[in-house]
Formats: C-alpha cells, sequence, structure tokens
C-alpha cells in the first residue's frame, strides 16, 4: 500500500513539474470612458466639477489619471446658460447664484469632438448642519456631526477637507546668511518652526435620513484621528459639507462608495451597472460614468487644540533618527558646514557670561525645517 501511495506522489508531482503558466494573449480593450463627478452649490459658493477618464481594466497599478480638455457649463430650462470656469486637470469652478425653482442641463463639449448632455436636474434644498464635535474613544479623537433630513432632503453625502499645523521634530528660529557670513535670526516669513498641511478627503459618507426617528442623524461619525496622529499636534481643523441628494444620485454614490472601497479609487475598474445621469449625445449607449447634482450645500468648520487631547503626543516617522549633533559648529566653520542649507544651526552654545554665542549645534535640515512637508503660510480661515 505504502508503495502505491508512493508511486502515485511521484506520478503528480511529475505531472505538476512538466505544467507550464498560460498566458492568453489577449489584445486591451479601450475601456478608458469618461467620469464626470460634481455637486454645485447653487448659493454662490464656489464648487467644482470634476472629468477624468477611467483606466483600462488591463493597465498596470502605476496608472496615472488623464484628464479631457472640455468646455462646460449648466443652462436652465428658461435658455440661461452659465459657464464653468477651468481650472486646469479636469476641474471646473461654479460660482453662480441661480434660481432653485428652475430645473437645468450640464453641457460637456471635448476637444476631441465629443460632446455630452445630462438628464435635467432639480436643485435640492439641503438643510442645516446642526451640530459638529468630537469624542475622544479607544482609538483617538472621532469627529461627527447632527443633522436633521426631511421630506425633501432624505439622503446625505458628506465630504470634508483637513488642515493642520505642526512643528517639526527640532524647531530652529536661525539660518545661515552668505553676505554677512554669519548666523542671523529668521524674518517671520521665512520661518521653518510652525507649518499647515491638508487636504480633500477622498472618503464618500452617505447616510439615509429616513432609517432614524422623524429623520434625526444623531452623531453621525465622519472621520476617526489616530490618537499618535500629527493631525493632533499643535490644532487640527475639519470642514465639513453636507449635501442633500436625490435617490437616483445616492443610488450612484452608494455604488462609487463600495467600489472605491473595494477596488482602491474612482479609477479602478467600474461596474457596469455604474451610469448616471449624463450621456453622450454622439451614442447614447456609449458608457459615461457620473452624476452630477445641483443644490445647496451646507458646511461646518470644527478646531481640536492640542491641549484637548491631552496627554497623547503624534509619533511622525518623518522625524525619526532626528537628533541634535552634540559638536559646536565655531564661526569659522559657518559656511562649511550651513552654507549647503542642508544642515541649520539649532542651538547657539554662550559661554558663561557671554552675550554672543561662539557657535552653534545643528541638526539636519529634514528634521527641522517644516517647509519640506508644508507651507508656512497661514490659511485665511485659520484661528489661533
Amino acid at each position: 500500500m505504502n508503495r502505491i501511495v508512493s508511486l502515485a506522489a511521484m506520478i503528480i508531482l511529475l505531472i505538476s513539474g512538466c505544467r507550464e503558466p498560460y498566458n492568453p494573449e489577449i489584445e486591451p480593450a479601450d475601456l478608458s470612458v469618461l467620469v464626470v463627478e460634481g455637486y454645485l452649490d447653487t448659493e454662490g459658493l464656489p464648487s467644482k466639477l470634476k472629468l477624468s477618464y477611467t483606466r483600462n481594466i488591463q493597465t498596470e497599478n502605476s496608472f496615472t489619471p488623464s484628464y479631457p480638455d472640455a468646455i462646460v457649463s449648466i443652462r436652465s430650462e428658461a435658455g440661461v446658460d452659465y459657464p464653468l470656469t477651468s481650472l486646469g486637470d479636469g476641474e471646473f469652478e461654479f460660482a453662480y447664484d441661480i434660481p432653485e425653482e428652475e430645473n437645468y442641463r450640464l453641457y460637456i463639449s471635448t476637444t476631441d469632438g465629443k460632446s455630452y448632455t445630462s438628464e435635467l436636474i432639480k436643485p435640492i434644498l439641503t438643510p442645516d448642519i446642526i451640530d459638529v464635535g468630537f469624542v475622544k474613544n479607544e482609538l483617538g479623537a472621532e469627529v461627527f456631526l447632527t443633522t436633521k433630513g426631511d421630506e425633501n432632503a432624505d439622503d446625505f453625502l458628506w465630504t470634508y477637507e483637513e488642515t493642520y499645523a505642526f512643528r517639526p521634530k527640532i524647531p530652529s528660529s536661525y539660518k545661515f546668511d552668505p553676505e554677512t557670513m554669519d548666523v542671523v535670526i529668521r524674518n517671520p516669513d521665512e520661518r521653518t518652526d510652525l507649518c499647515y498641511r491638508g487636504g480633500v478627503s477622498s472618503d464618500l459618507i452617505l447616510e439615509t435620513s429616513s432609517k432614524f426617528e422623524n429623520q434625526f442623524v444623531f452623531r453621525q461619525a465622519i472621520t476617526q484621528i489616530l490618537q499618535d496622529d500629527e493631525k493632533l499636534s499643535v490644532r487640527y481643523s475639519i470642514l465639513i459639507s453636507q449635501k442633500a441628494l436625490d435617490k437616483k444620485a445616492s443610488e450612484f454614490w452608494e455604488i462609487m462608495r463600495k467600489n472605491s472601497n473595494d477596488l482602491g479609487s474612482i479609477f479602478s475598474p467600474l461596474p457596469s451597472n455604474i451610469g448616471g445621469n449624463i450621456k453622450n449625445d454622439q451614442d447614447p449607449d456609449a458608457p459615461v460614468v457620473g452624476f452630477v447634482s445641483l443644490g445647496t450645500i451646507k458646511q461646518r468648520r470644527l478646531f481640536i487644540n492640542v491641549r484637548e487631547v491631552i496627554p497623547w503626543r503624534a509619533v511622525e516617522p518623518a522625524y525619526y533618527s532626528c537628533f541634535v549633533e552634540p559638536d559646536t559648529i565655531m564661526r569659522a566653520d559657518y559656511a562649511q558646514s550651513f552654507a549647503s542649507e542642508n544642515f541649520v544651526p539649532v542651538v547657539p552654545i554662550f559661554p558663561d557670561g557671554a552675550i554672543s554665542p561662539i557657535g552653534y549645534q545643528g541638526t539636519p535640515r529634514r528634521c527641522s525645517d517644516c517647509t519640506l512637508r508644508g507651507t508656512n503660510v497661514k490659511p485665511d480661515f485659520w484661528e489661533d
């Protein structure tokens, strides 16, 4: 019996060893289609429409999104045109206060000779955000909002933009001046010890208010910030935008949310049923992915200070292995050590009773210059 088992095993190994991988030669299909995305505010708040192309399903993961050149406008049923302003990279800005009682269509004409038209769009009046706040939990800080739907606004989409202040691991107010060959204090517009960074989140957050009693959406989670995140190291700001959707728009964004979560991004291969409210004028059966809505966008901003999350401490990998070099750079060696700006003065060294330093200890620039990772220009909305 053992000899039979051994013989069978040898045969299986021989067969599997002779097997070659099969890579069928399949011609790549051109599955790149237009993607249209936008919720345009009807009360004059600048809002954006985004145009792009999905990637070919057989392209590599290193795919870079491409954007069409186009002329884009909104037209009312009464025939009034509202052209959108091109911002580049497929983004177009809409900033008009238009009548909400009218219906509208979106028109897109691309430079490759194609044109696209939306279905009739009825603006939706979005209810106000009742409250925004955060709560500390075992992971960190959870940002939430509270709102209430009504008979005209049942489904909601929330998006948000984050901005936060941060400091480098080893702040410094000094720099080397090549004209005087000395170390001097930086001017306020040259500061590298406090910066700001952030961006628009790609998260799609959806909820239906009729699922709750009296359509009251209480403490809807928007984002979770981990307690060791640099975002909470000085001061954090989040601007939340609330957008009411009709049922068809809600279904579209739910498909997009699931697709983004499962496959990685809006540029991933898309399911055939995703559709939208945009059609190709030359070929109504041609695939177009996108949904454009009109309505009022309601916004609320929240700030979180570091003192509100004490004793949490940020851990930023960009500053690992940063420390002040113990050797003192003497005045005669300033140019050699600091002129390249890769190494910066940090700690002045004073002899007993002296009023001027005899030299400085330094650190690599990446440990001291926050402008390498952000901007030192304070945002207009920032509150200290």
